[in-house]
């Protein structure tokens, strides 16, 4: 491949664009998560569950998207907002109430594709670290069993789901004008995310983290 060649295929990849733009903001919240040493500890890393049951509760619309599943096949299967819950279940926790309305919504059936794609860019791609963070939580007692199912591999192995995943999306077609929408919504989900582990997770602890995802 020549180097235009190689120039081209980074213009026309969608996901590639999309790290591009967004590695700065994640390697923030990756930093910002691991100073919180959120597997020191079962209190540690519940903390961090509910900042993964927010933001799951906001994205979890979308994996029961007719639309969306017609794009990006198996989907569905891909949902985690049940497993987080179980998970919290296990750890004794109940998340926090909150009148809030998620993100995205089952009855809102005029979702904007081009902002959900770039949402679930983030979504997605936060399981990339998960055999990492599974590792660090099983020094806790924990596992796909128990407390931390929601880490589990795709059955495929991470890598290849990756891998599937993102050749979808890159395949959805939009037009210039949507396509101007995609980075923006990924931006929204990392910034999310970096409110709740503020809000949520952000106590004082020793520097001693996990990193969340490699995407």
């Amino acid at each position: 491949m020549t180097t235009i060649e190689i120039e081209e295929h980074f213009e026309t990849s969608r996901v590639r664009r999309l790290k591009a733009a967004t590695n700065g903001q994640h390697d923030r919240l990756d930093e910002s998560i691991m100073e919180e040493n959120p597997f020191a500890n079962r209190e540690r890393y519940s903390l961090l569950v509910k900042v993964q049951y927010q933001f799951h509760r906001d994205v979890d619309a979308l994996y029961f998207s007719p639309k969306l599943s017609r794009l990006l096949p198996g989907l569905a299967g891909l949902r985690r907002f049940g497993l987080i819950e179980q998970d919290l279940g296990d750890l004794g926790v109940v998340p926090a109430t909150t009148s809030d309305e998620p993100e995205f919504r089952r009855d809102d059936a005029d979702v904007d594709l081009p902002t959900a794609l770039g949402w679930l860019y983030v979504a997605e791609g936060s399981n990339l670290g998960a055999a990492f963070l599974l590792k660090a939580a099983g020094k806790l007692g924990l596992s796909e069993s128990f407390g931390a199912r929601h880490l589990a591999a795709a059955p495929e192995g991470p890598g290849r789901h990756w891998k599937t995943f993102t050749a979808a999306l890159d395949a959805v077609n939009l037009s210039d004008a949507e396509e101007e929408r995609v980075i923006p919504g990924a931006h929204a989900a990392f910034s999310r995310v970096q409110e709740l582990v503020t809000g949520l997770l952000a106590q004082p602890a020793a520097t001693n983290g996990t990193r969340l995802s490699t995407s």
